[in-house]
């Protein structure tokens, strides 16, 4: 849940920081004036811009978790839990061969856990304490195999790059459709694309644009929580897994997160019509009958 919403989070935010001060440089302006004589050096300036936000948001991605979050990684473990904590991660990553990740605790009264990282050997696996209290070790440990199971699979850079190639889309289209509607507003005078009328009609597609490319990365998201579960089943056991999403379904209502954000969490809450379309995870029963068939 939190790895999809900070890298989300940042990568809309370096987007829009981009934008503008492409915008103020007059980079924007030059690239918009090409939109239809000679469109590659609007595709290299969206593709700069698009990349560019979606790299930076992977690179920043363990800072921002360990900020937003309040996580404590545990350097020396202080206890027997914390010696479990970092026994059982470091015999999943080597199971799955990848280099051990950091391991963190944060205070959260919900269960839950998240990975994040820009690479398969320099990753943050994380637990609330909500996690820790309301499971048995046993579904503790398929919930790290899951977690495991992202990083090994490299969730985080694939969805960096698919979110990357679709930001490059969403600029080059917007720019493209900005400058067809600016030209047909004003009357078919051309001012190259660099009045403030255009630029508030690029902003605005490019809210439109960026809500299609959501459903893609949310489709993406959703795969890959089947693929991480299956993990989770092979490095701590098919069973394990199961009793652990089981044991996720009885705490439903118990997030402290916010209602907008709802939809986002691991328990992924049941949805239907377009609101389907937005969930980062499937519903949990999905996912255990998905399990139950690979079985």
């Amino acid at each position: 849940m939190r790895r999809i919403l900070l890298f989300l989070g940042t990568n809309l935010a370096v987007l829009v920081l981009l934008s503008i001060v492409a915008h103020l440089f007059g980079v924007d302006v030059w690239a918009a004036s090409r939109g239809y004589g000679g469109m590659g050096p609007l595709l290299i300036f969206a593709a700069v811009i698009g990349m560019g936000g979606s790299l930076i948001s992977l690179a920043l991605s363990k800072w921002m978790a360990k900020m937003t979050t309040g996580a404590q990684v545990i350097a020396q473990p202080s206890n027997d839990a914390e010696r479990w904590l970092l026994d059982t991660v470091r015999r999943h990553a080597q199971a799955a061969g990848i280099g051990m990740p950091e391991v963190a605790v944060y205070d959260a009264p919900e269960m839950n856990a998240f990975a994040t990282g820009a690479s398969r050997n320099h990753a943050l696996v994380a637990v609330s304490t909500g996690l820790l209290h309301g499971m048995d070790r046993d579904q503790v440990s398929a919930v790290l195999g899951h977690e495991i199971g992202h990083v090994a699979n490299g969730d985080m850079v694939t969805l960096a790059l698919i979110q990357g190639v679709l930001n490059t889309f969403v600029i080059f289209l917007a720019r493209i459709v900005g400058r067809m509607v600016d030209s047909w507003l004003s009357g078919g005078r051309d001012d190259r694309g660099g009045g403030i009328g255009y630029f508030i009609i690029v902003i605005v597609l490019e809210i439109i644009f960026g809500l299609f490319a959501s459903m893609i990365v949310m489709a993406f998201s959703r795969y890959r929580e089947f693929r991480a579960d299956a993990a989770g089943a092979k490095l701590a056991g098919r069973e394990r897994m199961i009793s652990a999403l089981q044991r996720l379904g009885a705490s439903y209502g118990e997030s402290t997160l916010p209602k907008n954000m709802q939809a986002f969490g691991i328990s992924g809450h049941l949805a239907s019509g377009l609101k389907r379309l937005f969930m980062s995870h499937p519903p949990l029963a999905e996912r255990i009958e998905a399990l139950r068939r690979a079985g």
